[in-house]
């Protein structure tokens, strides 16, 4: 029931208040449903962020496990010693593509190819591990980084930078591996924030990759001849295009100041 009040404004009665408020207390609340709950923590681990997170966790493991454990010396003096001729070779091959994604150098890398395998299967084991390597990068820095760092591609070189490598991917990544100056690992994830494709990506990486890292496994093969023609050519091949990359980044880097 309602009473009015002195200044003529109707009130509910103490007793009809009473029983509202017994009957908002009967009414039992629903508890959290499991099913919301774990949709929303799916979300939240499922989130860019998160996901970009991990990333970063999974690279400065991999980084310290390198520091660590150093398995590039494995490599360069012929783990694992259980297994020798072709097994060996696939066995270095996965282990190379493993150490790129945690940022060993391939050089060294190619020089062990060489050094262990000779000249033509070390080449073909180095490029093995090559691709290997930058499709595990790729397919990590697409999956885990992609959506968080795309929004912040708002400078003008990386605006430039992503515009090249998702509307010219297969030439702009054939460029970056035949003239090296451009990190394997910086390369690799800068094209996984890319709308590039993976069948560019990868062929392009195969087949730009080929000639130097064709003249780390010859000057591997040959490093007890320090004087032969075939190192001495293996060397130049190495020098003459990381002066050629080096000159055509500085051009490019006045062309984009110009502009």
């Amino acid at each position: 029931m309602l009473d009015a009040n002195r200044s003529g404004t109707a009130t509910a009665s103490p007793r009809a208040a009473a029983t509202q408020l017994a009957v908002t207390a009967a009414v039992p609340v629903p508890p959290l449903s499991p099913a919301g709950f774990a949709a929303r923590c799916t979300r939240l681990l499922l989130s860019p962020y998160a996901r970009l997170s991990l990333l970063v966790a999974l690279l400065v493991a991999g980084a310290v496990g390198v520091l660590l454990f150093e398995p590039q010396r494995l490599l360069t003096h012929g783990w694992p010693p259980q297994v020798g001729g072709f097994a060996a070779a696939v066995v270095f091959g996965a282990a190379y593509g493993l150490c790129t994604v945690a940022f060993v150098p391939r050089p060294l890398l190619n020089l062990a190819a060489g050094a262990l395998f000779g000249s033509q299967l070390g080449l073909a084991t180095a490029l093995a591990g090559t691709v290997l390597g930058a499709g595990l990068a790729f397919g990590l820095g697409r999956l885990l980084g992609q959506d968080a760092l795309r929004p912040l591609l708002r400078g003008r070189w990386l605006k430039a930078a992503d515009g090249q490598l998702s509307r010219h991917g297969f030439r702009s990544m054939l460029a970056v591996r035949l003239f090296p100056g451009v990190p394997f690992w910086a390369a690799n994830y800068c094209a996984s924030v890319s709308r590039m494709g993976w069948l560019p990506f990868l062929l392009a990486t195969a087949l730009g990759s080929i000639p130097n890292t064709a003249a780390y496994a010859v000057a591997g093969a040959r490093a007890s001849a320090p004087t032969s023609p075939a190192f001495l050519i293996a060397m130049a091949c190495i020098a003459v295009p990381a002066l050629a990359g080096t000159v055509v980044a500085w051009r490019k880097r006045h062309q984009l100041r110009g502009r």
